[in-house]
């Protein structure tokens, strides 16, 4: 038995196709569903038990959230994208681990041969759902920076349409030779914006390629070894996946987190920040 590279389909809801990830990304959904209502419903004013583990996970993320934002109020602004994503591919990555996955399936016809089609499948071991967390990640930081600085200020980020015109309007108030320069100057950053525009596709494929390469390295090689040696063998490369596992959350979680904070930045030159470097910018 292989494993593909692409999610096998299970089942089909109307025209929506659910395959193994999928479900199994909706396992990982309804186990923290489950765990939220249990601390919801029970909540009190000293905490105890699994509300005070709740709170000081959320203390700890914020806390550690802080050293990049430098700001608690954006921590907390940005908790509800940081603080679901990185336990969600936490759990998604320790998921391929536990006895089943991989093992337990349907029997099927694929390409014309017989072969075992699993229920289960780590969600961050599919292409399509990290390619979807990393559209979320970068969309929200732009969305957020828009609703943050303006509509036009942070457009002005990318292409400086309004650095081109200010240089056009100068055509008969300034010596020729420095309005030459200003217009080349201008003309220079509003290139540069568009290479900033590709630069943003990039991110999405950075971040769902890297999350994608390593989990689905680690399960080739976990199948491997199990099927050549099916016991001992294995133990300490599942040990290394729990690590990378961990690794991996957290450096998506990062990179997440540094994009919404610099998103939410104030460009350089407007009042108050001059010539500084944000703390995102100087973290990353």
């Amino acid at each position: 038995m292989s494993i593909p590279v692409a999610a096998e389909k299970l089942f089909t809801l109307g025209p929506l196709p659910v395959t193994n990830s999928v479900l199994t990304g909706w396992i990982v959904v309804g186990l923290f569903t489950v765990v939220g209502a249990m601390v919801s419903r029970k909540r009190s004013q000293v905490p105890k038990g699994l509300q005070n583990a709740a709170e000081a996970l959320i203390e700890g993320m914020l806390s550690f959230m802080d050293q990049v934002t430098h700001d608690r109020a954006r921590s907390r602004r940005f908790l509800p994208i940081v603080g679901a994503l990185f336990p969600f591919i936490l759990v998604s990555n320790w998921m391929g681990l536990l006895p089943g996955m991989g093992t337990i399936g349907l029997w099927g016809m694929v390409h014309g041969e017989k072969e075992l089609i699993t229920l289960f499948r780590p969600a961050t071991s599919d292409l399509n759902m990290t390619l979807a967390m990393s559209i979320l990640a970068v969309v929200s930081s732009h969305v957020l920076g828009i609703m943050t600085i303006g509509f036009f200020k942070y457009w002005n980020k990318f292409i400086q349409i309004g650095s081109v015109w200010k240089a056009v309007a100068k055509i008969g108030k300034v010596p020729a030779g420095k309005y030459a320069i200003d217009l080349f100057a201008a003309l220079v950053e509003f290139m540069v914006g568009l290479i900033e525009l590709i630069s943003e596709a990039a991110k999405m494929l950075s971040l769902s390629l890297r999350l994608f390469g390593n989990i689905f390295a680690g399960e080739v090689l976990i199948h491997v070894l199990s099927s050549l040696i099916a016991f001992a063998m294995p133990v300490p490369f599942m040990f290394l996946e729990v690590i990378v596992g961990i690794v991996q959350a957290l450096v998506f979680s990062m990179l997440t987190l540094v994009y919404l904070t610099i998103a939410t930045d104030k460009p350089h030159g407007d009042e108050g920040h001059g010539n500084e470097r944000s703390p995102a910018e100087a973290h990353a």
